[in-house]
């Protein structure tokens, strides 16, 4: 069991190399905790010397809530200066991710968990703001920085056997409410959505397959669709080898319009026959 109290304090931060300078506990207001790093003096990256402290700004961050209490960390960011006079290179701003990212209102740990809570648990952007006790835009920035990151990595979308497509009507614009329609790109066998893109025509998801290694397509034997042209010829083009089946829901749909087109047309026929 951990006891001294330095110590403690960085441990429930849950930052290394980070020295916790003090709290702050006033009533009706978040908790305010203070930190900065520590370490050895950085070069400097044009001529090698060892830097020099110029400034100590105060950073606020968001951070997530303590003990059930909203939360500030107030981190000192080292701004450092190179002594060589010589060198073209006079200041430069310390960084350290692991505290927060570059131009983010959120500590790191933060972002990590609203991006969890949207991405993953379906937490709408307004509900997390009013957790934090920040606005809209701070949360909705943090989200897009680090789910962007996860859209974009080559590995989250894994090996797919069943690729489905299905369009979606996206929502209205314009004066006139026009119909702006997307497609959802599903790994079927696990029930993953992978991706979504624009429109639903062939072209979009025509690239995002184009994207892919000949390697990933040709390990796909499944394809499902909702029986329209532009899907079908998706999957002729880019995944010839792919069985294609068939929504049950669109195949239904389709087989009682059928249905209904021969019920009417016999009885347009008794009725001219009775007449």
């Amino acid at each position: 069991m951990e006891t001294d109290p330095a110590r403690v304090c960085e441990l429930l931060v849950g930052l290394p190399d980070v020295t916790v300078l003090g709290v702050v506990d006033a009533a009706g207001c978040p908790l305010q905790g203070y930190v900065e790093t520590r370490g050895p003096r950085p070069s400097c990256l044009g001529c090698g010397t060892t830097g020099r402290v110029k400034d100590r700004d105060l950073i606020e961050l968001v951070d997530l809530p303590s003990f059930g209490r909203q939360t500030r960390l107030f981190r000192r960011k080292h701004r450092w200066a190179c002594p060589n006079r010589a060198c073209a290179m006079k200041s430069w701003t310390g960084e350290d991710s692991r505290i927060a990212s570059p131009r983010q209102a959120l500590t790191d740990r933060a972002c990590r968990w609203a991006t969890r809570q949207v991405g993953q648990h379906g937490r709408s952007v307004n509900e997390l703001a009013e957790d934090l006790g920040c606005d809209w835009h701070t949360i909705n920035d943090a989200v897009i920085a680090y789910g962007t990151a996860l859209v974009d990595d080559s590995d989250r979308v894994g090996e797919v056997t069943a690729l489905g497509l299905d369009e979606t009507m996206f929502n209205h614009v314009g004066p006139w409410r026009t119909q702006c329609w997307s497609t959802s790109i599903v790994d079927v066998s696990r029930g993953v959505l992978l991706d979504v893109v624009p429109g639903r025509e062939s072209a979009g998801p025509c690239k995002w397959l184009a994207d892919r290694s000949t390697g990933w397509r040709d390990r796909i034997r499944w394809a499902t669709l909702d029986l329209s042209g532009p899907y079908r010829a998706v999957f002729d083009t880019m995944l010839p080898q792919a069985v294609q089946v068939a929504d049950p829901f669109h195949v239904v749909k389709l087989a009682n319009s059928k249905l209904d087109e021969v019920r009417a047309a016999w009885h347009a026929k008794e009725v001219v026959r009775q007449v």
